[in-house]
């Protein structure tokens, strides 16, 4: 009896299960960014920190990623990897003012950005001004 179907099923095994595992999104060097405190606790509610940005108008009723339209007054965020309907805290690191969000749009799609907010949940944070800020997503 030859080895060498045994050896080929489990190799295909291997080769299967290490496709279905999954890795947590990458957290980008916040080096020159102002500093974020966390409390007692949080630091490992931290899931990524990075640059923040915002959409709204021009993206407005138009379809997501998800399939749902796109509602500018809504908590909602796209991000990369994150799956729908995951709900997370995107704080602010100059304010430390916080927002919770759904996730349910694919983006950004600007080099160097870790999340897109709706405008509503920018404004909440005070980010609709600047475009652009650093920020901390913590899980909820």
């Amino acid at each position: 009896m030859s080895l060498r179907p045994a050896l080929t099923a489990l190799l295909a095994t291997v080769l299967w299960l290490g496709g279905c595992a999954t890795r947590a999104p990458s957290t980008p060097d916040m080096q020159g960014m102002p500093g974020v405190e966390l409390g007692a606790g949080e630091a490992d509610q931290v899931i990524e920190r990075g640059m923040a940005s915002w959409y709204g108008e021009k993206f407005h009723g138009r379809r997501t990623a998800s399939g749902e339209a796109f509602d500018m007054h809504a908590l909602t965020a796209a991000h990369r990897t994150l799956p729908f309907g995951t709900r997370v805290r995107v704080r602010h690191a100059g304010t430390g003012r916080e927002v919770l969000v759904r996730i349910n749009d694919r983006g950004p799609h600007v080099k160097g950005r870790i999340i897109d907010l709706s405008r509503a949940a920018a404004a909440s944070i005070g980010l609709v001004q600047a475009g652009v800020a650093p920020v901390v997503v913590l899980a909820p």
